[in-house]
């Protein structure tokens, strides 16, 4: 086999594609939180703390300048993505598997023995391992 067919063999896998897409999805979406954070929450929080933008937060301590602004920025950040996915992934999708194991119950097709307790089609009248009569 060829290096082209084999590369291209590997690309068309279906478990490639779809990390490729969740990739491309999961970076948009992490720019869409990024542009909330910087150019909608940071101003709103700003506004009641009297400051106007964190990213300039800064202090110095024996000459080093520590940026604790961006830091709080890309915090507020993680926190929005992590509850984003969480409200809008993972609980619907509870939801989801939730509701569908709610379905109707299986009836039963077997039942035990009350000699043996050997596992026998409902509708037997005798257990086929002890010869005993069964209601």
């Amino acid at each position: 086999m060829s290096i082209i067919k084999e590369f291209k063999q590997f690309l068309l896998r279906g478990n490639v594609v779809d990390l490729a897409v969740g990739v491309v999805v999961g970076a948009a979406f992490g720019t869409v939180v990024s542009a909330l954070v910087k150019d909608i929450l940071t101003p709103l929080i700003s506004a009641i703390a009297k400051v106007p933008d964190f990213s300039g937060l800064e202090f110095t301590l024996n000459g080093s300048r520590f940026f604790y602004g961006d830091f709080l920025n890309a915090l507020i950040s993680f926190i929005l993505v992590a509850g984003a996915i969480f409200f809008f992934v993972i609980k619907p999708m509870n939801m989801l598997v939730e509701r569908s194991r709610r379905g109707k119950p299986v009836d039963p097709t077997t039942k035990k023995c009350s000699e043996c307790l050997s596992e026998i089609p409902i509708e037997a009248k005798r257990c086929s391992h002890c010869a005993q009569v069964v209601v």
